[in-house]
C-alpha cells in the first residue's frame, strides 16, 4: 500500500523534476552538521508546470504540526524545519500570517493593512515560493491570524480600540493596546487577511486571540468598549465575531479553526474572556485547546505541580474536552496545542520525554492530531517519531 498521502511518491517526483532543471535538487542545501550552511531555494512550481502540482486540499492523514513563527518561515531556518518534517511524523506547519504584533508575514493588498503600516514590517517577500516548497514536500500550510491582540491596529485605528476611562488607549499589564472585540471591523479585517492567505496558497486558516483580554477585574474596570451594544456580554461579542469569520470564509472551502484556552473545556462560564466551548465546537471545523501543563494552577486535577505532570494534565484536559463535545452532533475536531517549550525557570525543563508524554496522552484518547508550540520554533527531533516508523505502522512502502 502506498504511503498516505503518497508522501514519498510526491516528494520523489518533485525532486526529479527540479533536479532535471537545476541539477541541484529542490533545496540548495546540505543536511544539518555539514560544512555548508543551509540555504532555502523556493520552488516556483507554478513557473515550471502549466498548473500547480498539488491542490490546496486537506491532508488525508491526521494533522501533526509544528508552529512556525514568521521569522522562521521567512529565513533559512525554514529549510531545517522542512528537513525535520521530511524525516519525522510532522506533516503540517502553522505559520504566522499576522502575529500578536500586528505585523504581517508578507506584503498585503488589504487596504487596512496598508493604511496602518502592517505591510512595512513584513517577514518575507517570497511567500509564494516558500509555500510551493512546502507543497513539494507534502507539508500542509495553516495560516495563523491573531485577532484581538493587535497593537499596531489599535494604535493606528483608535476608534476600533479599547479605550481607557481616563482617556487614551487602554493597555494591558505589559503596556500593549488591544482592539475592541465588540467592533465588527476588527473581525472583518481578520477575515480579509484570511481570504488573502487562502488565495496565496494556505490550505487552512486558524484564528487566535479570539477573545477579550485576560486581565484582572480591577484592570478591566478601567476599559471602555465603545462598540459594545447595550446589554451585550463578552460571550455574545465573541459569538458575533465568530459568525462574521465563518460567514465570510466558509465559501472558500477551507477548514476554519480556532485556538482557545485549555480551561474552556471545564469552565462553566466564559473565563472572563468571552470563550465558551460550545460556541466554538458547534461551528468550527477544528478547535485547538491550548493544554500547556505549565499554564495550569497548582492543584489543578489534584496535582501539586502540573508542569511536572505533562501526561496527566493533557489526558485530564482532553478527557474533559471529549466529554464536553460528546452531546454535540458534528462537533469540531479536537486538535490540541501541546507544550514544546520550557516556561522560564520552571522545572522540569521540557525534554523530548515531556513532549512525548503529552502526545501519548492525546493519542491514547484517540486524538491523533496535534500541534507542538514553541514560540522560537525550535523543536527537538527526538520528540517526534521517525518517518520510517510512521510509514511502517501505516503499511507504507518498505
Amino acid at each position: 500500500m502506498l504511503v498516505a498521502p503518497m508522501k514519498l511518491a510526491r516528494l520523489s517526483s518533485a525532486l526529479m523534476l527540479w533536479a532535471a532543471i537545476t541539477s541541484r535538487g529542490l533545496f540548495s542545501q546540505q543536511l544539518p552538521g555539514s560544512a555548508d550552511s543551509l540555504a532555502l531555494r523556493g520552488v516556483e512550481l507554478r513557473y515550471v508546470l502549466p498548473e500547480p502540482l498539488f491542490a490546496n486540499s486537506p491532508v488525508a492523514e491526521p494533522v501533526k504540526a509544528l508552529y512556525v513563527n514568521a521569522w522562521a518561515f521567512g529565513s533559512p531556518k525554514l529549510a531545517q524545519l522542512v528537513h525535520l518534517a521530511d524525516s519525522t511524523e510532522i506533516n503540517a506547519f502553522v505559520i504566522d500570517v499576522k502575529d500578536d504584533t500586528g505585523c504581517l508575514l508578507y506584503p498585503s493588498d488589504i487596504v487596512v493593512a496598508q493604511e496602518i503600516g502592517a505591510t512595512k514590517c513584513v517577514r518575507t517577500k517570497d511567500v509564494k515560493s516558500r509555500l510551493d516548497t512546502l507543497r513539494a514536500h507534502d507539508i500542509y500550510a495553516i495560516a495563523r491570524i491573531v485577532v484581538a491582540k493587535d497593537p499596531l491596529l489599535a494604535e493606528r485605528r483608535p476608534q476600533w480600540s479599547v479605550q481607557h476611562v481616563n482617556g487614551g488607549l487602554w493597555r494591558d499589564r505589559i503596556d500593549i493596546a488591544w482592539v475592541d472585540a465588540f467592533n465588527d471591523s476588527v473581525w472583518i479585517y481578520a477575515a480579509q487577511l484570511a481570504a488573502e492567505a487562502v488565495r496565496l496558497g494556505f490550505s487552512e486558516v486558524q484564528f487566535d486571540y479570539v477573545r477579550f483580554p485576560d486581565e484582572p477585574k480591577e484592570a478591566m474596570a478601567q476599559a471602555i468598549f465603545a462598540a459594545r451594544k447595550p446589554g451585550e456580554t463578552q460571550r455574545a461579542g465573541v459569538q458575533r465575531g465568530i459568525a462574521i469569520l465563518m460567514s465570510r470564509l466558509q465559501p472558500l472551502g477551507v477548514p476554519v479553526t480556532f485556538d482557545i484556552f485549555g480551561l474552556t473545556s471545564s469552565a462553566t462560564g466564559d473565563l472572563g474572556i468571552g470563550q465558551v466551548w460550545e460556541d466554538f465546537v458547534t461551528v468550527a471545523d477544528v478547535v485547538l485547546p491550548m493544554v500547556y501543563p505549565s499554564h495550569y494552577y497548582r492543584g489543578s486535577y489534584g496535582l501539586a505541580v502540573p508542569n511536572a505532570e505533562p501526561y496527566r494534565v493533557v489526558r485530564n484536559a482532553l478527557m474533559e474536552a471529549i466529554e464536553r463535545s460528546r452531546p454535540i452532533a458534528n462537533a469540531a475536531t479536537i486538535r490540541p496545542y501541546l507544550q514544546a517549550f520550557t516556561l522560564g525557570r520552571r522545572k522540569p525543563r521540557y525534554t523530548p520525554h515531556e513532549i512525548r508524554e503529552q502526545i501519548r496522552a492525546a493519542e491514547e484518547l484517540g486524538i491523533e492530531t496535534w500541534v507542538l508550540w514553541n514560540p522560537r520554533s525550535v523543536y527537538q527531533r527526538d520528540s517526534l517519531k521517525p518517518y520510517r516508523e510512521v510509514t511502517a505502522v501505516t503499511g507504507g512502502a518498505q
